[in-house]
């Protein structure tokens, strides 16, 4: 006889109580307890296998990972140089950003090379799909299509084609019988996560999992879904803007630090090659105040990105600030050496600035640009054409930032004739690259050189 058991777990971190709770003890959410009942049947644990034994590290033979190309080479630079066979990705992102086009894709890519590959939709009928794989010119031999939301079926289908890839879009669409929940609840992800975790790992299948997010952007389901998979890829970007980022938060396979940039298309994805050129592309006009150029790095990737910055008197009591693409704390932080250490006026000042083109920047080195933003539309002084590069202690001076070199290059690659760099940074080894390279110690002689070019 089979034993029922009842339980509750959150919607939102993934914490199982024997009890009903109000508010989760592990994430304080309030009415994100949900009632699970299954089975002995439903418990599911890896598989023991044949396991030698405890054995010094020194011992354990080392396996090169026979990676393959998913013919994608924005995404193969994600995933960390391409695919691993056997490995486990989920990708989320918001509603019609792109997820599902940008699989198809490399599945068809994946599917022309040889190798066959299995695409399960679980939201969308089997004709949606081809009709959305005839408007991307996709037609290929290799690639399965498999309309089905039943994960056990979907674990047959898959032993039987014996694809070398899995795509399943998307897990929260999925469900075990065994389970009385509904359709993406906790219970439920976390089962067929754990069953298509335990089908890659014993058959060697590349498979990848859509998942939706939150209304905070965050991955829906439980958290435990991202400890279980190999790899976590975001993909991220404005709809009022056509391109994308695809970006890896976690990797056991590669670093984290890479990004993939796609442009939207009425054919599909376009990858980006040159993305600082795009960024450029409709870069303001020259002798407009508030406008600098910052050159950022994006994993071993370089990105020159207009900064543009707006401040006017403020019409309320308490001075606005606000930003996008840029962190909001940060913006603060260099507002008040401005005003501390620069002398510049700015508490009643409303203070905009933003990343043109949409896209985010989180590291430091943006610092000076965006004080040199700040610092030209304040005195209606505009920046000549420079790049800038560098942090800003709280004390004014300008710190030194990693890969500057890089960052001149690209610069200088794109036509700047000037580069601002930390004073401190030593002697950058670029010569006959046609660039000047300004080396600055403090914020004040950062602006005073800026708005005298």
């Amino acid at each position: 006889m089979t034993s029922v058991k009842t339980r509750y777990a959150c919607k939102d971190c993934g914490y199982i109580s024997s009890r009903w709770l109000g508010r989760c003890p592990d994430c304080g959410q309030w009415n994100s307890m949900i009632e699970e009942i299954s089975g002995r049947s439903g418990q599911t644990a890896l598989p023991r296998g044949d396991s030698p034994g405890a054995m010094p590290i020194s011992l354990v033979p080392v396996v090169e990972e026979d990676r393959f190309s998913t013919g994608i080479a924005e995404l193969d630079r994600v995933l960390g140089d391409g695919v691993v066979p056997g490995s486990l990705v989920l990708l989320g992102g918001d509603p019609g950003i792109g997820k599902s086009t940008l699989l198809i894709q490399a599945a068809s890519r994946i599917s022309e090379s040889g190798k066959k590959v299995l695409y399960v939709s679980g939201e969308e009928s089997a004709q949606q799909v081809r009709l959305r794989a005839s408007r991307l010119g996709i037609g290929s031999a290799g690639l399965y299509l498999l309309a089905e939301t039943d994960i056990d079926r979907i674990e047959s289908a898959i032993r039987e084609n014996r694809p070398e890839t899995v795509i399943l879009d998307s897990i929260q669409a999925v469900y075990k019988p065994d389970l009385s929940s509904s359709p993406g609840g906790v219970g439920q992800v976390r089962e067929c996560a754990a069953q298509m975790m335990r089908l890659a790992k014993t058959e060697g299948i590349a498979i990848f999992l859509v998942g939706h997010v939150t209304k905070e952007g965050a991955l829906a389901g439980p958290r435990v879904l991202e400890h279980m998979v190999d790899t976590v890829l975001y993909f991220e970007g404005d709809r009022h803007h056509s391109f994308r980022i695809l970006r890896g938060v976690k990797n056991r396979f590669g670093s984290t630090n890479e990004i993939g940039i796609f442009q939207m298309e009425s054919e599909g994805l376009k990858e980006i090659v040159n993305p600082s050129e795009m960024f450029m592309a409709n870069c303001s006009r020259e002798g407009v105040a508030g406008s600098v150029v910052v050159s950022t790095m994006e994993g071993s990737r370089p990105l020159l990105v207009e900064i543009q910055a707006l401040v006017c008197p403020t019409g309320f009591g308490t001075p606005r600030r606000m930003t996008a693409g840029v962190d909001y704390n940060r913006v603060s932080l260099i507002l008040a050496v401005l005003e501390k250490r620069v002398g510049l006026h700015l508490g009643g000042q409303d203070a905009y600035v933003n990343a043109v083109g949409g896209v985010k920047i989180d590291e430091p080195a943006a610092d000076l640009g965006i004080a040199l933003a700040l610092t030209s539309s304040f005195r209606e002084i505009p920046v000549g054409r420079l790049a800038a590069v560098g942090e800003i202690g709280l004390t004014g001076e300008i710190r030194p930032v990693p890969q500057l070199e890089k960052r001149v290059t690209e610069a200088s690659r794109l036509g700047f004739a000037t580069c601002l760099v930390p004073g401190r940074s030593g002697t950058v080894p670029i010569t006959g690259r046609g660039i000047n390279i300004l080396g600055v110690e403090t914020l004040e002689k950062a602006i005073e050189t800026a708005l005298s070019l």
